[in-house]
């Protein structure tokens, strides 16, 4: 039987304590500390994040993850476990799935005691998911290889479902997430003498509206992308010709094909302005998050599981736009990533990810627990 004290008092002990992405130092030590208890096996290959694997009588092993980051939030909600750290806080419920996979791990262990497991089991705190792709980072460092996974999965908090969902799709269910960065550096000169500068600003100007028209003109009609200029500026002082600008934004795309569209043509953009402008232009990308794809070999075991937990399946028709790193694992086996319901109109709790005051009952935590047991007796079964 789940112990549903032990899982509040875990989630708030974690939500009063949040840390940054590779941070995570204090969340870690609680994570080896509850590991340790339990006498189980454990590595740890980054300075945070923890690695755990209960031995089956295989050399098979099925794998579980949970991120363990908080964002830079200064949270807002009048709560007894109120994050203790300034604009820190667990505002993407990453405390709950670290939660669910602790107690999970519990359960596990305890399962063991009783029958002998036919599979591995392994459990990933993976740091820094909302930043750094603290899981690429864990694929970069541990062997994954050598414990022949055959799946691995993971859940999401979603406030937009309510209790006793568990949002499913195969194929991609999470965008890519991809940013750019425009440099531009012109050259300055009185304002008086304009035309011996090379203004920044237009540079810009030609930048800003170059980009805005890549998704009407070079990329399908049909397709699912989003090309978001966050931020720009240029200039000095109201008297001088601007010497620099800088442009930043985001991509978010399911198909590497477009993503490959979009950066060529953000590169021809910054070469045909610096050719026209006389200014220095160029574009930077940073490594991001590829699209996560829910394999469509191991949907039957999530469906039935999720009935099996006595869990509404919703089967999402579109993507989610935002980006999440859990789409790294997909490298190291079939991987399948769900959202768990969790908006309870009647306490209050309706405010969205990434929200100030975004917040959940814990017992939706054991809807998650079952899910994820219920997916390890069917493999367990099957052999």
């Amino acid at each position: 039987m789940i112990n549903l004290d032990n899982i509040i008092h875990t989630r708030r002990t974690l939500h009063q304590y949040p840390e940054l992405g590779l941070e995570e130092h204090h969340t870690t030590a609680y994570i080896i500390k509850r590991i340790q208890s339990l006498g189980i096996e454990f590595f740890t290959p980054l300075d945070t994040g923890v690695i755990a694997i209960i031995r089956g009588s295989s050399n098979e092993t099925i794998a579980f993850r949970a991120d363990i980051d908080a964002l830079p939030i200064d949270e807002q909600n009048d709560i007894e476990y109120k994050s203790t750290v300034s604009n820190v806080m667990h505002a993407c419920g990453h405390d709950g799935h670290t939660t669910m996979l602790l107690s999970l791990m519990e359960e596990v262990y305890a399962m063991r005691q009783k029958t002998p497991l036919k599979h591995n089991i392994m459990f990933i705190f993976q740091p820094s998911e909302e930043a750094n792709a603290g899981a690429n980072l864990l694929i970069q460092n541990f062997n994954f290889e050598a414990y022949h996974i055959k799946a691995i999965y993971g859940i999401h908090m979603m406030p937009d479902h309510p209790e006793g969902e568990v949002i499913y799709r195969s194929h991609e269910i999470t965008a890519s997430a991809t940013e750019y960065r425009f440099f531009i550096n012109g050259k300055s000169a009185h304002v008086a003498n304009k035309e011996q500068g090379h203004a920044a600003s237009n540079a810009l100007i030609q930048v800003l509206n170059q980009v805005s028209t890549l998704q009407q003109f070079y990329l399908p009609g049909l397709e699912r992308n989003i090309i978001h200029i966050g931020k720009f500026n240029a200039g000095e002082a109201i008297n001088t010709v601007p010497s620099n600008g800088y442009l930043e934004g985001t991509i978010r795309t399911y198909r590497a094909a477009d993503l490959n569209v979009i950066q060529q043509q953000m590169e021809l953009i910054a070469q045909a302005v610096s050719l026209t402008t006389h200014c220095e232009v160029n574009v930077e990308f940073s490594e991001g998050y590829p699209p996560t794809i829910n394999d469509s070999s191991i949907e039957d075991k999530v469906v039935q599981s999720i009935a099996q937990s006595n869990l509404v399946g919703v089967k999402k028709d579109v993507p989610y736009l935002f980006g999440e790193d859990f789409s790294f694992y997909s490298s190291l086996a079939p991987t399948y990533f769900v959202f768990l319901g969790c908006r309870n109109e009647q306490k209050g709790y309706v405010h969205g990810l990434h929200h100030n005051q975004f917040n959940f009952d814990e017992t939706v935590l054991l809807n998650g627990i079952n899910y994820y047991l219920s997916l390890i007796r069917g493999y367990e079964d099957e052999c």
